[in-house]
């Protein structure tokens, strides 16, 4: 435990972290959803040029501006600071239900009574993903479980990892019933950007893994995604706006691959694999 968390920890259970960057449009939603919680911490990247720092410290004093690494980073970052046991992370451009924070704080208190071997590591929270103003409930975007409630001195995240970051786990994990609700995309074209931004991270973190694309890979993985999002995961069912989204994370795909084979061309020392973190358990992507 970091000396700042120890001059902190009291008797608090659960500290709601949350990392920012320009996100002063968002932060108030975000921020009034989890005041319940023992603890309010937002780590601020410093390359913000909007007033989210001052907005933060309108709801607590436990306002850090941290330089950016990665996202892994960052939420280690959170890990060591917080003053709690138990750290909750939640996006600016999510809300935290009424009904979710029970059931959150329902799962910290069990835990405390609950044996040494018997205690949880994590939890796995559905999101409620809001796209274009829809609730997407197809082609892969719900329950769009996220594993987002931590006891800190069980999880740890992989830093190699660029994007989608998942923390592992030093023990079992449990899965909530009430989801997050995530104000995802407003607009399909603020979608395509952000998978652009994705795909090439993704490919980053693919080359540092070891892995390398042949060239079969720029039409099979993109049609394996199209098939899994439009049929496996029953996208065909939202619609037009399911066909679009399934179509535009084959697109995505494509991108990927096709930066990771510019990657191997051209940059082949630029990455090299990283290890992974120290934990013994760890919790797949679901």
């Amino acid at each position: 435990m970091s000396s700042i968390a120890a001059d902190v920890m009291g008797d608090r259970s659960l500290t709601a972290a949350i990392l920012a960057r320009d996100e002063a449009d968002l932060l108030d939603g975000c921020l009034t959803s989890v005041r319940w919680a023992d603890e309010l911490l937002v780590v601020v990247d410093d390359r913000t040029s909007d007033r989210t720092a001052e907005i933060a410290r309108g709801y607590t004093d436990r306002v850090l501006e941290c330089s950016f690494v990665g996202f892994p980073h960052q939420r280690n970052r959170a890990l060591d600071l917080a003053g709690a046991e138990w750290v909750f992370f939640v996006d600016a451009d999510e809300r935290v239900t009424p009904a979710l924070a029970a059931e959150v704080r329902r799962l910290v208190g069990d835990s405390h009574a609950a044996s040494l071997d018997d205690r949880i590591a994590g939890a796995w929270v559905p999101r409620r993903n809001i796209i274009a103003g829809r609730w997407v409930r197809w082609a892969g975007w719900f329950p769009d479980r996220q594993l987002r409630l931590l006891r800190r001195g069980a999880a740890r995240y992989d830093e190699s990892a660029l994007v989608h970051e998942v923390a592992t786990l030093d023990g079992p994990s449990a899965t909530l019933r009430e989801p997050l609700l995530h104000l995802n995309y407003v607009s399909l074209a603020e979608f395509r950007a952000k998978q652009r931004r994705y795909a090439m991270l993704e490919a980053r973190t693919l080359y540092a893994a070891g892995s390398r694309a042949r060239r079969r890979a720029l039409l099979g993985q993109p049609l394996r995604e199209l098939g899994r999002r439009l049929f496996e995961q029953r996208g065909y069912r939202q619609g037009w706006l399911g066909a679009t989204l399934a179509a535009e994370m084959a697109r995505a795909r494509l991108s990927t691959y096709r930066e990771l084979r510019r990657i191997v061309d051209e940059e082949p020392a630029a990455y090299q694999p990283a290890a992974a973190p120290s934990l013994r358990g760890s919790a797949a992507a679901q």
